[in-house]
Order: C-alpha cells, then structure tokens, then sequence
C-alpha cells in the first residue's frame, strides 16, 4: 500500500495547482525545492559513512553498484556514467543498473520493478562479490527490484546501502545503511522524479564525488586524474597543471609531453625534481594521492 508514504501525499501549497499562473506554479515548485537540500543536509552523517564505506572497498578492488528503477534507476545509470569522463575512473568501476535493462531508459518497462528476483539476477549477472558496495535507490523504500538485489547483495557480503525518501520504509530491514531525506509531498502528488529524483540526484553526486576525492582523484578542487588524449583534454590539462604549478603555458606544455599527457605525474615531477617514471611509482606507493606523495618528497613544504 502507497497511502502512509509521505511522497505519495497530497501537497497542501498545490491544491489549486491547475488554477494558478505561470509566474506563480514557477514561484511554488521553486520555493518547493527550496527545501530538498535541507532534507538531504539531514542525512550528512548517513552519507559520509556511506562515502567511507564505497572508499574504503574501492580501494580493495570493490565496485560501487548503483540499482533501481524508472526515475531512481536512471538516476544512477547517469551518475555512473558521469564517473569515467570526470574522474578518469575505469568505467567498470562505478556501474548503474535499472529494472527491465537499458531500454528502461527512455522506455517504461512495463512490470520490471515487481520483480524481486530480477534485481537479485541483474546484481548476479554482474558477479556480485563481498568487496562490492551496491546502493538500492527506491524513493517509495518498498520497489520488490530494489530489496530484491539488497537481501541478494547481503547473501554475497556485500556492503548495501538503501536510498529512499520516506522514512521507517520496508527498505530499512534490508540493507546496512539507509540514507533517507524525506522532502515531503510532490506539488503533484505522487510525481517523484521531482523533489524526490532532486534529492536521490544530489545524494548520488555526493556518494560517487566523495568516494574519488577519497581516491585521490583531485589536488585541491583540481581535476588532475586526467590524462590529455586530445585537443580538448590538452587544453585543459595544460590548465590544470598551471592552476598547479604556476608555471607558463610554454613550461606545463613541456612537463605535460614529458609525461605522456598524464597531469598527476607532470604535477608530481614539477613540485619533486622527479622523473616521469619515478613520479609514477611514487604516486603508485601513495594510492595515487597526489598530495600525499609530494608531502612525503618534499616533507610537506
């Protein structure tokens, strides 16, 4: 039953919805949404550990697993997909299921999110294993796809983790840890790609950037796991390295080609006096922490 789900209530700011101006239905779903990153600021602790945990498994070869469907699920097919081009992360190393399989995409499957051994066998058929994280997103915290892979998951050892936003769901008894911003009803009741899909999507920027950040993949704010492989990525590796470094165009261009376009080690060779070669495996023996490598050359100066 949906009728004690806070995001399939009726919303008393939109009962005259359909009556109401241009100007005014903007003004509401803006004020509306105001409120998501409050929900989600309440989840901080929830979300950290739920960082810590993807962190600490990707470093051990673990894959960060994110499955759900319709809205939930496409919202974690694209922060998967997001991963590689912003993080130069193996593609296989953040993955995003939806019930009923790619075409669910763009298409509703009709009955896929029923299925409770569907997201068991979607989990299976990519070789589920004890050193993975999985992130069950169901806005309405009962999608049988969804706890279906959660109970799957724990089976396997798995470490699961349940995305929802209502609170005491039945998702709460399937997973390890639950991260649930509760943003209250729709404007239209029921509709969850909205200020629920609002918030799932600011939790998942959240869950995939912490956990790179955690693996080294920035300097600062910088991008620098990034290697530039073409005209594009030459530009902005070459910027990267001078925001790094504060050398020359004409100078980052140089430690750039010495290092085969790889902003890391052009970074690392800068600040050390390395070689390219040298930089990598110093790089290698900090798990690819940038900083911390150039801490333990220089003694942190």
């Amino acid at each position: 039953m949906l009728d004690h789900l806070t995001t399939e209530a009726s919303n008393p700011a939109s009962e005259d919805l359909d009556e109401l101006s241009t100007l005014d239905l903007v003004n509401l779903i803006n004020d509306q949404d105001a409120g998501v990153a409050i929900a989600v600021g309440k989840q901080s602790v929830q979300i950290a550990s739920a960082i810590d945990a993807i962190s600490s498994r990707l470093l051990q070869s673990g894959r960060l697993i994110y499955f759900g469907a319709g809205t939930s699920g496409r919202l974690g097919v694209l922060d998967a997909a997001e991963c590689p081009p912003t993080f130069s992360s193996d593609p296989s190393q953040v993955i995003g299921l939806i019930a009923g399989g790619p075409s669910a995409m763009t298409n509703a499957v009709e009955g896929a999110e029923d299925n409770p051994e569907l997201g068991a066998k979607d989990l299976q058929s990519l070789g589920l294993s004890a050193e993975d994280v999985v992130v069950g997103i169901a806005t309405s915290g009962r999608t049988p796809y969804v706890i279906g892979g959660l109970d799957y998951a724990r089976e396997m050892g798995a470490y699961a983790i349940g995305l929802t936003c209502n609170d005491n769901s039945e998702l709460h008894s399937h997973c390890d840890l639950v991260i649930a911003p509760v943003v209250g009803p729709e404007i239209i009741s029921g509709s969850t790609r909205m200020k629920a899909g609002t918030a799932t999507k600011m939790v998942l920027n959240m869950l995939s950037t912490g956990a790179m950040i955690r693996q080294g993949k920035t300097f600062g704010n910088l991008m620098v796991d990034l290697r530039a492989t073409n005209s594009k990525l030459n530009q902005r590796a070459k910027r990267i390295v001078k925001a790094a470094t504060k050398l020359s165009d004409d100078a980052a261009s140089r430690v750039l080609l010495e290092c085969d376009g790889e902003v890391k080690t052009a970074i690392m060779v800068h600040h050390t006096g390395e070689t390219a070669q040298r930089a990598r495996s110093l790089l290698n023996d900090a798990n690819g922490h940038l900083r911390q490598a150039i801490e333990r050359m220089t003694g942190g100066t």
